[in-house]
């Protein structure tokens, strides 16, 4: 399976191919306008783990590197997925998207960010923003990855 995903991700590679790998149907969320954030917050769960200082924005990014792409086994971080990184006191807003609007690997990525940055000490609130624009290209990966990747 991985060595499908790299050959699509060489092919997305240029970008009047992209559009190729698209599902019709997933090419921009229901009700949503193209590029619109889709900004979803889950509930807190359990004690608060905001019983520390609060995070930095390099923290939060170094927590992130340990959330992978299943299907690639690459962090998202090194996979250029994760556009912003907001922290405001306890408050943590990540600003990420996904290799393509029909990732099928797309809710466990999401779910994954948000566990990680709420198991960080001093974090009370996580927000994430599923952003579409500018929309993800391979060229967002890291060099030394997309070398690795053959990219």
């Amino acid at each position: 399976m991985r060595r499908d995903r790299v050959q699509m991700l060489r092919t997305m590679s240029d970008p009047m191919d992209r559009d190729q790998h698209l599902a019709p149907e997933a090419s921009a969320p229901t009700g949503a306008p193209t590029g619109a954030p889709a900004p979803t917050r889950a509930p807190a769960e359990g004690p608060s783990s905001a019983d520390g200082p609060p995070p930095t924005a390099d923290q939060v990014k170094l927590a992130l590197r340990k959330v992978k792409d299943p299907e690639l086994n690459l962090n998202i971080i090194d996979l250029g997925l994760v556009y912003d990184i907001r922290v405001d006191g306890a408050d943590v807003q990540v600003d990420m998207t996904l290799t393509s609007p029909g990732c099928p690997a797309g809710p466990q990525i999401m779910t994954d960010v948000e566990r990680a940055v709420r198991a960080m000490p001093g974090v009370d609130d996580v927000g994430i923003n599923l952003i579409w624009t500018p929309f993800w290209t391979p060229e967002r990966i890291e060099p030394r990855v997309r070398a690795y990747m053959g990219l």
